[in-house]
């Protein structure tokens, strides 16, 4: 640590006690003593890579004081203070820097890649942005319940280029969200200076864009965010609202300690290094007379022996053991799937688009923390008008307009989960799923594969062609999600299994996407229990039975399957209707392929990268002793969906598919 003979900072001590300064000194002096000690075990190989937030300790440590403890923060890679100020047990962080079993991810991720619920952290993933959209989520819910508790989320000039941060502030804007965005301006994004990052003077000019308060603060002055971070929170709590906190910092070392300084300008460390801002606040102290040189020995040598205690429990910690079973159990939370049953047998004939409201409505009438969230829900009722009505039952509260800001309200989903609630989000069309991607594929899907933390978030899907809509509004996109270990996904058929299946989503805690084919929604019509029930997901429908092959589909194209074998009667069929894509209903298959010896496999997505051809590998690999033929998968063309009517058609498998399919029983 630098030794300074002069103060380089101004502080003000305010009203704080010689004892409250004492401990933010030694508040403030334990991650720096961590960081130290990491870049010798780095060094040494003991760690795989350190994020080093040397000279930037005043802002995690000032907003951990700052904030109550039962409030969340969402810190990033170079926020140690923010684990440390909370208390975390130094044995079990450094088992985590280690990837031991009893790190808090079980070595399934690094570093500050986790969360923990019970101290109210919730960690960020590689992509930055994300977090913003999380802690949207945790403030509404503190909204929501009067609370009075305050968010804060953390993230670094280079970050706030990213688009999440333009919808998570724009959503924390406009819903009033009690939420603190720190911004750490520390002059670098990775190895981009800040002039080649963005092009205000300072981020807090920003606020303005967002009608959101804004100030800055120097990020080296411990006292000075703390009474920031203070004086914004409270008023917050009393008048809910975002702000932003801008803390002009330094990053003195590299991205990661790989990455060097050495495109560093000439001097600039050296500078910035009298601006240290443990050095700094331990000679204020001493000015003061609040500690002397006594005080930082026994202080020094205290948090070292804290750190070596630590670091020998976790060393003596046991190596993991890898174990492919263990690693798909805590995929998902444990969860009874088993179907809840209606209470009558009334049944009233309903399209798939009724089902899938009455399914929904139900559930928010079971579920008193659901929120159903989504692109011109309220009043409009969405734009095939699912939950037309919901709005004059639930209120504005439960049921939310939201900007067209997909990725932060799939983080806001999320951020809804971690408070205890259960949330829906529609999502206008499965074409605009990619906005959202990152955090449904990064966040949902691994969330409790890495911190076992739920993600109990459902995403509502229209899909799908054959409306003349396009390249852009007809994509059938199941496939990129069955793609993702850690998601559940549910394709319905027929209106009693939308209903059963979505009320099921509902029930899971953990995340499922559920996709509607939107041709289907006012085409097809059923008697479908009128009250409350369940479908097991994960289990497929057998809808007709035969013995020369076997016919696997699900949405529409079930429905081109049962016209097909009512167009050719002669041929004896088993028809599944998959109704979940995963987890897949495997047993059925396989059992219908061994007793038939054929078998086609049927979907509107495109051909190439389509579930199809795992099921067709699942079945060569499970059947091939038992097949009298090849497998056949029929399928959309390999281009963009068309908007011509004719070229539509041609795209679409429905005509392909009944010619091979009397090809395949002929074989």
């Amino acid at each position: 640590m630098e030794t300074l003979e002069k103060l380089q900072l101004k502080y003000n001590r305010n009203s704080l006690s010689d004892k409250e300064l004492e401990a933010f000194y030694k508040a403030i002096l334990l991650p720096r003593l961590i960081e130290e000690k990491m870049l010798i075990l780095l060094r040494q190989g003991k760690i795989s890579k350190w994020f080093s937030g040397i000279g930037q300790e005043a802002i995690s440590v000032g907003v951990g004081l700052a904030m109550d403890q039962d409030e969340f923060m969402l810190p990033m890679h170079r926020n140690l203070g923010v684990f440390t100020s909370r208390n975390l047990p130094l044995d079990r962080l450094f088992m985590q820097f280690q990837g031991k079993e009893n790190g808090y991810t079980k070595g399934h991720d690094r570093s500050f890649h986790f969360g923990s619920k019970a101290d109210h952290i919730v960690g960020m993933i590689s992509h930055l942005g994300p977090q913003l959209g999380i802690a949207d989520g945790i403030a509404l819910a503190n909204k929501l319940e009067k609370n009075k508790k305050i968010t804060v989320a953390f993230t670094g000039d280079g970050g706030a280029s990213e688009g999440d941060f333009h919808e998570a502030l724009n959503v924390a804007a406009v819903w009033d969200l009690p939420v603190i965005f720190i911004i750490e301006n520390n002059q670098w994004g990775l190895s981009t200076p800040s002039n080649e990052q963005f092009k205000c003077k300072q981020f807090i000019d920003k606020g303005i864009g967002y009608g959101m308060e804004a100030v800055q603060v120097d990020g080296n002055n411990i006292i000075d965010v703390y009474e920031t971070i203070r004086k914004v929170r409270n008023s917050i709590a009393k008048k809910p609202r975002p702000f932003i906190v801008e803390c002009m910092t330094y990053r003195m070392r590299g991205h990661e300690e790989a990455s060097g300084t050495k495109y560093y300008p000439e001097g600039i460390q050296d500078k910035w290094a009298l601006k240290d801002p443990v050095a700094n606040f331990s000679l204020f102290l001493k000015n003061e007379g609040v500690i002397d040189d006594v005080f930082i020995q026994k202080a020094t040598v205290a948090i070292k022996k804290q750190i070596n205690d630590g670091l020998d429990t976790a060393y003596a910690a046991p190596e993991i053991e890898a174990d492919a079973q263990r690693e798909y159990d805590l995929l998902f939370t444990d969860f009874d799937n088993k179907p809840i049953t209606p209470a009558s047998e009334k049944k009233t004939e309903k399209r798939l688009i009724d089902a899938i409201s009455d399914g929904l409505r139900q559930s928010m009438e079971k579920h008193d923390k659901l929120i159903i969230m989504g692109q011109d829900i309220a009043e409009y009722g969405g734009v095939f008008k699912v939950t037309e009505g919901f709005l004059e039952q639930f209120g504005k509260e439960r049921i939310r307009n939201t900007p067209i800001c997909e990725s932060a309200i799939v983080g806001a989903a999320l951020g809804l989960s971690i408070k205890g609630y259960k949330a829906v989000m529609e999502m206008q069309f499965s074409d605009f799923v990619t906005v959202g991607f990152n955090q449904i594929v990064n966040n949902l899907a691994k969330l409790h594969y890495r911190w076992q933390e739920n993600a109990d978030v459902v995403i509502r899907m229209p899909t799908g062609a054959g409306v003349g809509a396009g390249p852009f509004h007809s994509q059938s996109t199941e496939a990129w999600f069955t793609h993702t270990p850690g998601l559940k996904i549910v394709y319905p058929a027929f209106p009693g299994d939308a209903k059963g299946l979505l009320a099921a989503a509902i029930e899971d805690p953990n995340p499922v996407m559920v996709f509607e084919h939107k041709a289907l929604y006012r085409s097809i019509k059923e008697d479908v229990n009128d009250d409350y029930y369940t479908l097991e997901i994960g289990k497929a429908n057998l809808l007709k039975e035969g013995s020369q092959v076997t016919v696997i589909t699900y949405g529409m194209g079930v429905h081109w399957a049962l016209e097909a074998l009512r167009e050719n009667p002669e041929i004896e069929a088993d028809l599944i209707d998959l109704r979940t894509l995963a987890p897949l209903d495997k047993e059925a298959i396989i059992n219908s392929v061994k007793k038939t010896g054929r078998a086609i496999v049927l979907h509107e997505d495109c051909l190439t990268g389509g579930i199809g051809g795992d099921i067709s590998a699942m079945i060569n690999e499970e059947c091939f002793e038992y097949l009298d033929a090849p497998v056949v998968r029929s399928a959309s063309l390999d281009t963009p969906i068309p908007f011509a009517a004719a070229l539509e058609k041609d795209f679409l498998p429905k005509d392909r598919f009944k010619e091979q399919l009397v090809s395949l029983v002929n074989y």
